[in-house]
């Protein structure tokens, strides 16, 4: 999947590069540094799939939309022109964005939507990254369709800490809904009402579902290998709400890395991977040669009784160059590709997975904590006064700490940076309003019910962070959630089933090598500790990557406080950020209209 050439392109300018980015108000960039330019159009687009026409809304006419390809080191502007019909916004995932929250872009929190027939421009500093990353809507559930890789490759001069593969493939995971472009009017009755929110029909290998789905036999997506050589697998999971197990028949695969941090090389015959999660994994075109299928299928880690869910396995072709028969089918990785409730097969995996901590790559684990969080990741019945609730006095919702977000009409980050009193409040708590056996099965419904709220947590610049994330099993709900830090990577120190034990679980954290990730599963009736050092000022969000427990409230906002010099402080609003009051509203009426069909799976 090459990158889109038509109308995103790359300037080299080695002169300019330095003024130009001094000018922006950049740090001093390496000299091997370079600048790139990409014009992304949105627009709805014609798309047939699974023998059926939609119009969708898409990224200059691609499905994924086209990749970003950078050195470590590089800054990228993005001019976006909202061509659609609704507002929406852009999320460069995993970029760590120093001291420039501006154009991070989840919506409510960094900026409002960039209304349709207007453009914006995203700056987007690459600094510490290597590897894979992608980018997203961040608009309701617009990353259905909007979304696409990054590839960083090391930066001019140096390599990978393994030996260079022979090719590589980029490879999205991704979703498909029975709502099209009305996807985000099924959200917003489904979150006014509580009535259930749409589910995926089809899961996607590169905008593809596979052999197995009517009408996409002839688009299955093939990959094309020579026999004994290597191959680099830059591995994305777009999904928006589901955790997904992945195999190719017959072959191992070997991760190093994940989130654009090198890993040591972990091998499997299977990967589990969560929304906003990537992968680089590498192996070797070492078998018979012939065909075989890469195979998705979803990961569920509700009750085994819950088997309403989307059951459809998405394929692509790994094709080997020679003279065989293609008479017979591919093969099919039956042995290696886990079932939908393995749960150890989900855990053993993830809990496998190390930094590389080498010379080069040094782990960097703050070790003296000065921040201490514990959080709890519950689904909860939210108090709705004002919605037309079908059970009323409640709907269905989701919290952290029992505070269930409620976007603001302006923008947190603006809010923060004028003083703007009434758009939220500092008083997010460390700790949960009250103690309960956290994975245990008889807890009163009365623990899970949640009130809508906008309150942040504030942090002093250059704090040690730790925070333990902690699966709730109130209302039966006990499930796996990725959670995902903008503006940040965090060190997975600890992991375990059960109730986290402070005195004995932080016994055995690992302070060596853990993996070094800005996105990552909390077990379905576990935990996980994670750390990270506030040295990027700015306001960054923090939520569930599965779509529908974001909209429902799993999501929170840490707030930096600068660090007193100008290097150490956040930077000022580019001259133009798309209007608030407008935005809001376009974005409202579009969500309000009626669904065409609204899945009440």
């Amino acid at each position: 999947m090459a990158p889109s050439s038509s109308i995103a392109f790359s300037i080299r300018l080695l002169a300019f590069a330095l003024p130009f980015a001094l000018l922006l108000g950049n740090a001093v960039r390496g000299a091997q540094a370079s600048v790139h330019y990409y014009d992304f159009v949105l627009r709805e687009t014609n798309i047939t799939r699974n023998c059926t026409s939609w119009r969708l809304l898409l990224v200059n006419d691609n499905f994924p939309g086209p990749t970003i390809e950078v050195h470590k080191g590089d800054l990228v502007f993005v001019n976006v022109h909202n061509q659609g019909d609704y507002g929406v916004t852009l999320h460069w995932h995993g970029v760590k964005q120093p001291r420039n929250p501006w154009s991070d872009g989840p919506e409510y929190i960094t900026q409002c939507p960039i209304p349709p027939g207007t453009n914006f421009t995203y700056e987007v500093n690459f600094t510490t990254e290597e590897g894979t990353l992608w980018w997203h809507a961040h608009s309701v559930w617009t990353r259905a369709t909007v979304h696409g890789a990054i590839v960083i490759l090391p930066e001019e001069g140096t390599t990978y800490p393994f030996p260079k593969p022979d090719g590589e493939e980029i490879i999205v995971l991704g979703s498909w809904y029975s709502e099209g472009d009305d996807l985000n009017s099924g959200v917003a009755v489904s979150l006014d009402t509580g009535e259930a929110m749409p589910e995926s029909i089809g899961y996607m290998i590169n905008g593809e579902f596979g052999d197995f789905v009517a009408c996409s036999q002839d688009s299955t997506y093939h990959m094309y290998v020579e026999y004994g050589k290597t191959y680099l697998l830059r591995i994305i999971n777009a999904v928006v709400g589901a955790e997904l197990f992945f195999a190719i028949a017959d072959h191992n695969l070997t991760v190093v890395g994940m989130d654009a941090s090198y890993t040591r090389p972990l091998v499997s015959p299977y990967l589990t991977t969560s929304p906003g999660s990537t992968l680089d994994v590498i192996f070797t075109a070492n078998k018979t040669p012939g065909r075989y299928y890469m195979a998705v299928r979803r990961y569920t880690s509700q009750d085994t009784d819950v088997t309403n869910f989307n059951h459809m396995v998405a394929t692509a072709i790994l094709q080997y160059s020679g003279n065989y028969s293609l008479d017979t089918s591919p093969k099919f990785p039956n042995r290696s590709l886990p079932g939908y409730y393995d749960y150890s097969g989900a855990d053993t995996f993830t809990f496998k997975l190390r930094g590389l901590a080498s010379k080069e790559h040094p782990s960097d684990v703050p070790l003296n904590i000065t921040r201490r969080m514990f959080i709890t990741l519950s689904m909860n019945e939210i108090l709705c006064p004002h919605h037309d609730c079908i059970v009323a006095p409640t709907t269905l919702g989701s919290s952290l700490n029992n505070q269930s977000w409620d976007d603001p009409s302006t923008d947190v980050l603006q809010a923060y940076y004028k003083n703007i009193s009434g758009v939220y409040t500092e008083d997010f708590p460390d700790f949960p309003p009250f103690s309960y056996n956290w994975t245990g099965s008889d807890n009163p419904d009365a623990w899970g019910v949640a009130n809508k709220v906008t309150r942040v947590k504030m942090l002093e610049y250059n704090e040690s962070v730790e925070v333990v994330f902690q699966d709730s099993g109130v209302l039966q709900g006990a499930q796996r959630h990725p959670m995902h830090m903008h503006g940040y990577s965090f060190y997975v120190v600890g992991h375990g089933l059960g109730n986290f034990d402070n005195e004995t679980d932080p016994l055995e954290y690992n302070l060596l090598d853990p993996p070094l990730v800005n996105t990552f599963s909390v077990p379905r009736d576990g935990w996980i500790a994670i750390r990270f050092v506030a040295n990027n000022p700015g306001v960054w969000f923090w939520h569930c990557h599965i779509d529908k427990h974001m909209s429902w409230g799993m999501d929170t906002v840490f707030i930096v406080k600068d660090g007193g010099t100008e290097e150490t402080s956040m930077r000022g609003p580019p001259s133009y950020m798309p209007p608030c009051e407008d935005s809001y509203n376009i974005a409202r009426m579009k969500s309000r209209r009626l669904p065409r069909q609204i899945s009440r799976i």
